[in-house]
């Protein structure tokens, strides 16, 4: 989780059907007094970040500036855009990654991801984004059941870690949204273009170069280049800036679980293959 995702687990008491009337309204007193507690410490820190904001408000010519720096890095255009199949169509668009740098320089934003409750196989969870000093707000509610597919099955998961995982991982993705939506868009769509000249190769190694490098980090993941070449349909070193950019957003949601590597690459058929020669013979 990055440092301004939170997640709070709220943990229900076992049933104590033995215990006296006196012990419970022991309980819910102290229960109260926990809940009355947090509340009041949660209002504490979002006033003590309304004054910070107001204090340091954010020159938006300095933030448009340091938006544009931070995309004309290599590192963070390569981890701004993600791909996936869906109905038989691609769907693209900027990361959480990106999401969050964007946040970032442009200051004085609260944003994360609570768990508000888990119960029966699913977490009750809430994305928000909310701009200090506009005070625009932006939040979404959603259940995310405790379920993996694993080899085209339904797994329920038990492990915390497991529900810990996944509930980061859906809740990443609504948070992505929630960010974006307060955002200037012309500040967005600024943040996309330079993100996409900065891959168009506005630096000294030649698109060859990088190529060859995404391959190598294709094949790290399992993806080898007569996958590649077989689903872009000629070789890799034809490869013009448009499909070196497709790549890239494609290999990021393979590495961030957004996507399967099924759904982009044919498997190799070599044991097929070798069976069917077997069987020629």
């Amino acid at each position: 989780m990055e440092n301004n995702e939170m997640i709070v687990q709220e943990q229900q008491m076992p049933n104590m059907p033995n215990m006296n009337n006196g012990v419970m309204a022991q309980l819910d007193n102290i229960n109260q007094g926990t809940v009355a507690i947090e509340a009041s410490r949660a209002i504490a820190e979002a006033q003590g970040k309304l004054v910070i904001a107001k204090r340091f408000p954010r020159d938006e010519v300095q933030a448009y500036n340091r938006v544009a720096q931070a995309c004309q890095r290599k590192g963070i255009a390569e981890k701004a855009f993600y791909s996936y199949n869906r109905g038989g169509g691609t769907v693209s668009g900027p990361t959480i990654r990106f999401a969050e740098e964007l946040a970032r320089c442009w200051g004085n934003i609260d944003y994360g991801i609570k768990e508000l409750s888990q119960d029966d196989g699913k977490s009750e969870m809430q994305a928000y984004a909310w701009d200090l000093e506009t005070n625009a707000q932006s939040v979404q509610n959603f259940t995310n059941p405790h379920i993996r597919e694993v080899g085209g099955k339904a797994k329920i998961l038990t492990s915390q870690r497991d529900i810990y995982e996944i509930n980061a991982n859906m809740g990443a993705r609504r948070l992505r949204s929630r960010i974006l939506a307060i955002l200037p868009t012309d500040l967005v769509d600024m943040a996309i273009n330079e993100c996409k000249k900065t891959l168009a190769g506005n630096n000294d190694e030649p698109l060859i170069d990088r190529v060859k490098k995404m391959v190598v980090a294709f094949g790290k993941l399992g993806v080898t280049q007569e996958q590649i070449e077989k689903r872009l349909g000629r070789k890799v070193d034809t490869m013009t800036i448009d499909d070196f950019t497709d790549y890239i957003g494609i290999y990021n949601a393979i590495e961030q679980g957004e996507s399967k590597i099924a759904e982009w690459f044919e498997a190799e058929k070599v044991a097929s293959d070798l069976t069917d020669a077997l069987k020629g013979e």
